[in-house]
């Protein structure tokens, strides 16, 4: 977001389906706010944006405002980096590829979601498709002239002889 707080940007207002009343995306924290919330240096949080590993919202004016979401990840970040001795370049790969499994979690929700339509669409069409013809032989069936005996008439045919 480059705008400042409270901008009318939908990100900002208050919604009470989520913790605290603000969406996790919504950049709330200044840079020094956001470091003690993440337990580490501001100096730390510049480099880290630096080098891409956190990239917080900013202000028209530059200054960086971190979501929840950021400061969640400054924390994986640090735990990765200090308790698992994951360097840099493998801490980035690890966020991109996390960022990936999220992407592909959504489009299988998204998959899963347009599978169960088309199920439910093609029963529908099943059901459909069956009245449609059971309402078709019920019509060709009031066509059909009923039938009736002829008469009683007897007939008798007798075999030629054989020459």
């Amino acid at each position: 977001m480059t705008g400042p707080l409270n901008s009318g940007d939908p990100g900002d207002r208050p919604r009470p389906d989520h913790p605290h009343g603000f969406e996790v995306d919504a950049p709330l924290f200044v840079i020094s706010v956001a470091a003690q919330l993440a337990g580490m240096h501001a100096q730390t949080l510049r480099s880290y944006d630096r080098e891409g590993l956190v990239s917080p919202g900013r202000t028209s004016g530059g200054g960086r405002r971190y979501s929840r979401r950021d400061i969640e990840l400054l924390r994986e970040v640090q735990k990765l980096s200090q308790d698992d001795g994951v360097n840099r370049a493998g801490i980035r790969r690890i966020i991109e590829l996390e960022a990936q499994v999220d992407a592909l979690r959504e489009r299988l929700g998204e998959l899963t979601a347009e599978m169960n339509q088309l199920r439910d669409d093609l029963v529908e069409s099943r059901m459909d498709a069956a009245n449609a013809a059971a309402n078709a032989i019920a019509g060709l069936r009031r066509d059909v002239v009923p039938w009736s005996s002829v008469g009683t008439a007897l007939v008798s045919w007798q075999r030629p002889p054989r020459r």
